[in-house]
């Protein structure tokens, strides 16, 4: 069983390799200058280059070719993939690898549409590493990654709006009103279509990131036993704001803090706090 994913996962190609899995990167583009996510540009650096540019950042998606490619290259190796994407909510990722996968017809590359993001989605590479490296089966491993996929959360908030308005995650009356009212956005990634939708407005940045707990509450009981990862674009300050909240409700397994990627991030911008969570005990053992 060979396992793919894409850029959107926020792990680096370093990391990928590490772990037994092929990334397929998703590529960004700045003042003319174009960057394959996960390999050639460091979060921090790009965050940087955003702040300077000239015009917004532009985002791409890999090749049906680069898939065909990729694909065949692993098939004469195991007769079994496994390949992993961003939501479809919110890249054609998917939707190219879907197409990839029909042009060569074969039914032992199996997709999955994670409908979420970042950490979101490396939790589910991460595991199906784990499977992999364990011996199990594939039917096995994708019943173990249906049920990542329906424990965990993630919800978000940013400071500033204009790159979501830009990249139409969201809509551009709605975002532009209430950038101009200062309101800052709770944000959930929907687990039935895997896209973005404000769930609770607040005055401040803040005050947003303390909307998060508010959300994870509406899931889950006050002392609840959570797995927790943040994620955050080059700002630890807001995600260590994130953390003493959580600490203050529920009772937390940290995972190591996330860095958001390039891809990801030029469609933020510098400054988003989130996390993924789960409830501990539904969570499987992988």
């Amino acid at each position: 069983m060979k396992i793919v994913t894409d850029s959107g996962a926020d792990l680096s190609f370093e990391e990928c390799q590490q772990i037994g899995v092929t990334m397929v990167p998703l590529k960004v583009e700045i003042d003319g200058v174009s960057y394959q996510s996960g390999i050639d540009i460091d979060p921090v650096e790009f965050y940087d280059l955003m702040d300077a540019a000239e015009s917004m950042p532009k985002t791409s998606t890999p090749s049906i070719g680069e898939f065909v490619g990729v694909y065949e290259r692993l098939l004469q190796e195991d007769d079994d993939i496994i390949s992993i994407h961003i939501s479809s909510g919110l890249s054609a990722t998917y939707s190219v690898a879907k197409q990839a996968v029909e042009t060569m017809g074969n039914p032992r590359i199996h997709l999955i549409d994670t409908r979420t993001l970042s950490a979101g989605q490396a939790w589910q590479v991460i595991a199906a590493a784990k499977m992999q490296a364990a011996g199990k089966s594939m039917q096995e491993t994708l019943q173990k990654l249906d049920q990542i996929q329906k424990a965990a959360f993630t919800h978000f908030t940013l400071p500033d709006l204009k790159y979501l308005i830009a990249g139409g995650r969201i809509s551009h009356l709605k975002g532009l009103l209430a950038s101009l009212l200062g309101i800052k956005p709770v944000i959930d990634v929907s687990k039935e279509d895997g896209k973005y939708y404000d769930k609770l407005k607040k005055r401040s940045f803040q005050k947003a990131i303390g909307g998060l707990t508010e959300l994870a509450l509406q899931n889950f009981s006050e002392g609840s036993r959570l797995q927790v990862q943040i994620c955050t674009a080059a700002n630890p300050e807001g995600g260590q704001l994130l953390k003493e909240a959580m600490d203050r409700i529920f009772q937390v397994n940290w995972l190591p803090v996330f860095k958001l990627g390039t891809v990801l991030g030029a469609h933020t911008g510098r400054g988003l706090v989130g996390m993924i969570y789960a409830r501990e005990d539904t969570l499987p053992q992988v």
